[in-house]
């Protein structure tokens, strides 16, 4: 995508973009040392971006040409960020507490090989696993510097931001409550069996897609407000072991 491309985008919404870079500027000044927030933003950008790009590319794989032919194909973060998406990003990085997300991919499942919810199970489960194969290049990257340059505290820590944060987006969109990639998994595991126990259980869980983004968000809340912390007790087990498991001694 050329330079032109991309300031016709940014001038599309220039107002929203106007407000996110007053807010960046803001806290900048606020505090003294603004690097665990740029990193925290980078790295839920690279995530993110790479998360939705791997939606599109399987569907096109799989039969469906509906994101390509919208240009989602692309690690180009701007094709994918949504406004709402992107204001959640910085809460997070601004609190510790959140989640950012991008324009949701579409995808028309009758196109798809395999089946309309085996091919979404395999759609879905490709964004997480692409911020798992990110995640993994980012700890050898981080294992090989170590090795050949001991004292590189920055650039460290900020490759180990973006790893860790690449492993709790996939962890996260693995909950299986819609719109969350887990919900498309889990129908696509049930599609699997021909029992009537696993059709009754596809329709239940397919009766909640409508509200599924409520029970998020409801869940998300409660969490925060009662002190439960369910989000981070559902993916920091996982989230933490992965990301052990590709530091190794520098975890």
């Amino acid at each position: 995508m050329n330079a032109n491309t991309w300031w016709s985008r940014i001038q599309q919404n220039r107002i929203f973009w106007l407000v996110v870079g007053i807010l960046l500027i803001a806290y900048i000044f606020m505090i003294g040392n603004p690097f665990y927030f740029v990193a925290t933003i980078l790295g839920l950008l690279i995530a993110i971006t790479v998360h939705e790009c791997a939606h599109a590319w399987s569907a096109d794989q799989l039969g469906d040409p509906t994101a390509r032919l919208m240009g989602r194909v692309s690690l180009n973060p701007l094709v994918h960020l949504d406004p709402l998406g992107t204001v959640m990003m910085l809460v997070t990085a601004l609190t510790g507490f959140g989640i950012g997300w991008g324009k949701p991919v579409p995808v028309v499942p009758w196109r798809m090989r395999f089946g309309a919810r085996r091919g979404n199970a395999l759609v879905a489960l490709s964004g997480p696993a692409s911020n798992l194969i990110v995640a993994l290049g980012l700890g050898l990257i981080i294992r090989l510097g170590h090795a050949v340059m001991p004292q590189w505290d920055l650039l460290y820590m900020l490759l180990r931001i973006a790893a860790i944060t690449n492993i709790a987006i996939g962890m996260f969109n693995l909950i299986p409550l819609p719109p969350l990639d887990g919900h498309s998994v889990l129908l696509g595991i049930l599609s699997l069996s021909r029992s009537r126990v696993a059709w009754e259980l596809s329709e239940g869980i397919e009766r909640l897609r409508r509200h599924g983004p409520m029970l998020l968000i409801g869940l998300l809340l409660i969490s925060q407000f009662l002190g439960l912390n369910l989000i981070g007790r559902l993916i920091g087990g996982p989230t933490f072991f992965i990301y052990r498991l590709i530091m190794g001694r520098l975890a």
